[in-house]
C-alpha cells in the first residue's frame, strides 16, 4: 500500500509515516517510480508505535523494543529477552514517577484555588 492509504488507515500524518521511516521504526520499499510502499502488517506497526509514544516513549527507546513485540497484539515477540521486560519496567516506573509529580502539582494547583476562592 501507499503512503497515503496507511496514513488514512491509522490516522497518522504521512508526515509522521516518513519520521518512523528516518528513526528506523518503520520500513517500506520504493516502486520503480520511487514511491513508498508498505505491506499489510504497517497498519499493526504504526499503531504500536503510536501506543507506545502514548505511553511516553522516545523514538529510540521504541526503536529498541519494536524488535521484540509481536505487532499483532502487542505480546512479546519469540525474540523477545528478560532485557525487554527490564526496559518495559524501567518505563513504567518512570510514568509512575511522572503520575506522581503531576498528583503534587494538581494537589499544590488545588490549595492555591481554594485559597483564592474564599472570600
Amino acid at each position: 500500500m501507499r503512503i497515503g492509504e496507511l496514513a488514512r488507515r491509522t490516522g497518522v500524518s504521512e508526515r509522521s509515516l516518513r519520521y518512523y521511516e528516518q528513526q528506523g521504526l518503520l520500513g517500506s520499499e520504493r516502486t520503480p517510480g520511487g514511491h513508498r510502499g508498505y505491506p499489510e502488517r504497517a497498519v499493526d506497526r504504526v499503531i504500536r508505535i503510536q501506543e507506545l509514544f502514548a505511553a511516553g516513549l522516545c523514538s529510540q527507546k521504541i526503536a529498541q523494543l519494536l524488535p521484540c513485540i509481536r505487532d499483532h497484539d502487542g505480546g512479546p515477540a519469540v525474540t523477545a529477552t528478560p532485557w525487554l521486560v527490564q526496559e518495559l519496567r524501567a518505563e513504567r516506573e518512570r510514568i509512575n514517577r511522572t503520575i506522581a509529580n503531576l498528583r503534587r502539582s494538581q494537589g499544590t494547583l488545588d490549595e492555591v484555588i481554594d485559597a483564592a476562592s474564599r472570600p
